[in-house]
């Protein structure tokens, strides 16, 4: 058995199982291999039927039989019922308004169970608890019945599973694998001496651990081993990505300084201070020879695209090398035309005094400013046309989507591409924008999310940062409110006052459709679909009820969010997808369902959808649990509108995967784990550091490039 294999080679699979493997990204051995536990469960002398404390939290392993569901008899409240079983003894299990678990929870298997131990000493019973089907393989039964040590029966994984695929299959299937003589075909990745100056284990020892590991701390130092090797090769790959840009050469722009404080003295309102220190990094940037690779990260409402503007100015003022007329060009990319539209709109106002040409391109269509025939407006031209004044350099400043980095889009002298909210778009659009001149334009990557500074440098190793960490004068600030169920009304009190008003409201749900009643651990939460249809009939008859989530087509969202813009929709029900994209100063109100799902950076995103005007929002937080943690994260943004110390508390209770979106950046759930550790993120870049400049090609370190390669195409991946 080889590293590379296909897992089909080896293991008879279903079709089933096949489509499973796949949506979860495995194909081969090796990735089989590192599919790591989602997490451990532990059961021993502590986690036993016979002998729980009231009070106590616990998990066990072993049966459960006999479930039913009845009502009691004083409250009338529905409750399943029944028994669990191990060696030790057995004990009640009780869920309560939960009828349907009779049904669902598996009783022919052994399982895992977790929850609160609730009654008294003499008659304990678990309250609600969760649970879990294992596999019953033969070095596990041990566990339950107290043949094996208690600290290697302690521990069991639990790994990340998919319709058709579970633990169990995992459990079996590696058991296989590691009785092949797999371990000795497989080449470490880190350097010796890098693993040798941080305890490292290697990797054959390192995949032992976290699959079969001995104890906790025996799986904690693998987990540690792979946290460290996969920001260590985030950083070389960013680092090399660095060092590709330094050795390019860019335009010169000449005077950018002076240019710049000409534009801005032609604004009706003064930058803070923060836009200033920005601006001067991108003009300092301008006068290197070789192209700015730069993030500007401001927090909701902070000035970025006056930054953008003041900056751009420059460059379109600036004449290219050699030539006595023309100037350089300048490119916006956003990720919605909503906002393209919107930008190029924000753009008119800054430069419509002066003389320059700017251009709008999407895929729905394309216009100029200034118009020949309309003075002061922006007019419609064909795509052919517009194509022709952007390749002969008439137009100095194009703002667009995904239409700018079409191969029929030629720019004469591209000298600064700006992308906006950058996260939005993978890497490699990013780059084919970067790449649209005749030599290589300086680049500034936008965006709105706070992350911690660590984050930033490691997520962004190949970018200079820039923080707007200030708001501009004459920005209301939003007023946060913690709404409990029975106090609802209150919230829909706000909505209709602030609809009487001609004003709008956004309703933010956790998830798209309603939750499917036949899987028992299905996520119980309010969605966008069943809410818009409530909310018209029952709630705001005579409003106008919009709906949008991700699952919708392009032209739909499009569509969705042009109407909430025209108030056609008064109140506009969605998901996060609402988070960047739509900017529309009449929304003053929100509501947000299942408030303490979200992360507190994505909460405070959300909530600066309305603050885009001088009339005061109200935010309003209606979670459906109130657990203490969860109560503590809410309270954090009621009293806070600092997104960044917002971010960090988010890293800090519930981690960087919550604050970023695991899917968005080709990181594992044990690689964003990490970026909690600074002392590790530290560590690794350094190492990446040091080695670049040692080895640019890793021309000594085969498997490590390798392994860096494949790191290359997750985080680049569209």
């Amino acid at each position: 058995m080889q590293p590379n294999d296909d897992i089909s080679k080896h293991f008879r699979l279903t079709p089933v199982q096949s489509a499973a493997l796949k949506r979860l990204g495995l194909g081969t051995i090796g990735a089989l291999l590192r599919h790591f536990p989602a997490r451990y469960e532990t059961a021993g002398a502590s986690g036993r039927a016979g002998g729980l404390v009231p009070g106590t939290k616990v998990t066990l392993i072993g049966t459960l039989s006999k479930l039913k569901a009845r009502k009691l008899w004083k409250s009338r409240r529905n409750v399943t019922e029944g028994w669990f079983e191990d060696s030790s003894g057995r004990v009640k299990v009780m869920w309560f308004n939960q009828p349907y678990m009779a049904s669902y929870v598996p009783q022919t298997a052994l399982v895992k169970v977790s929850g609160t131990v609730g009654g008294k000493e003499d008659r304990p019973y678990i309250a609600n608890p969760e649970v879990e089907a294992i596999p019953a393989g033969a070095a596990l039964e041990g566990m339950f019945t107290g043949d094996t040590e208690p600290e290697r029966a302690s521990v069991f994984p639990v790994y990340p599973e998919t319709r058709g695929i579970t633990t169990k299959w995992f459990y079996h299937a590696l058991e296989r694998v590691f009785a092949s003589d797999i371990l000795t075909h497989v080449a470490d990745p880190i350097p010796s001496d890098v693993r040798d100056r941080y305890h490292l284990p290697d990797l054959a020892r390192s995949l032992l651990a976290m699959h079969r590991p001995s104890n906790p701390r025996e799986a904690e130092a693998a987990r540690k081993r792979f946290a460290f090797e996969e920001i260590f090769s985030i950083s070389l790959t960013r680092s090399r990505e660095r060092s590709e840009n330094d050795a390019q050469a860019s335009f010169p722009i000449q005077n950018a300084e002076a240019l710049a404080e000409r534009f801005l003295k032609t604004i009706p309102f003064p930058p803070t201070e923060a836009q200033k220190r920005a601006i001067s990094d991108i003009l300092k940037d301008f006068g290197e020879r070789h192209p700015m690779a730069r993030l500007l990260e401001g927090d909701v409402g902070s000035g970025k695209t006056l930054v953008a503007a003041a900056s751009a100015y420059a460059v379109v003022n600036s004449r290219p090398p050699n030539r006595e007329s023309g100037t350089l060009q300048a490119a916006y990319m956003a990720p919605t035309e909503i906002l393209a539209t919107q930008h190029f709109q924000s753009f008119i106002e800054y430069f419509s005094h002066l003389p320059i040409n700017i251009a709008l391109m999407t895929g729905s269509g394309c216009k100029k400013f200034p118009s020949k025939v309309k003075r002061g407006a922006a007019t419609e031209i064909s795509r052919a046309q517009l194509l022709k004044w952007v390749a002969n350099g008439e137009i100095a400043m194009v703002v667009g989507t995904h239409a700018l980095i079409q191969k029929s889009v030629k720019f004469q002298h591209l000298a600064y591409a700006i992308v906006d909210e950058q996260h939005r778009f993978g890497t490699r659009q990013r780059r084919a924008l970067a790449r649209k001149g005749d030599a290589a334009p300086h680049f500034l990557s936008m965006t709105a999310t706070p992350i911690p500074r660590t984050l930033a440098l490691t997520l962004y190793g190949d970018l200079d940062l820039s923080l707007l960490d200030e708001l501009p004068p004459g920005r209301a600030k939003v007023t946060t409110s913690i709404v409990k169920p029975e106090d609802r009304e209150r919230a829909y009190a706000a909505v209709r006052s602030a609809l009487s008003r001609g004003e709008q409201a956004y309703v933010i749900c956790p998830r798209i459709e309603e939750p499917d009643p036949e899987k028992w651990n299905a996520l119980q939460a309010k969605s966008a679909k069943a809410e818009a249809i409530r909310l018209k009939k029952e709630v705001f008859p005579k409003h106008e009820v919009g709906l949008l989530h991700g699952a919708m087509k392009k032209t739909e969202k499009e569509s969705a969010m042009r109407r909430f813009a025209s108030n056609e929709i008064q109140i506009l029900v969605a998901t996060s997808v609402v988070e960047v994209g739509i900017n529309v100063p009449n929304a003053t109100v929100m509501l947000i369902e299942g408030a303490e799902r979200f992360g507190l950076a994505q909460l405070h995103q959300l909530r600066g959808r309305i603050q885009r005007s001088s009339r005061p929002p109200h935010c309003f937080l209606l979670p459906e649990t109130s657990g203490e943690m969860a109560t503590k994260r809410l309270r954090a943004l009621e009293k806070s509108d600092d997104g960044f110390k917002l971010a960090e508390a988010d890293l800090e209770s519930r981690g960087a995967g919550d604050l970023l979106g695991r899917k968005q950046w080709g990181i594992s759930d044990l690689g964003m784990e990490a970026l909690k550790n600074l002392k590790l993120i530290r560590a690794a870049r350094e190492e990446a550091g040091l080695l670049i400049k040692q080895d640019p090609s890793l021309s000594k370190y085969p498997e490590l490039r390798k392994r860096i390669e494949a790191t290359a195409i997750e985080l680049h991946s569209e």
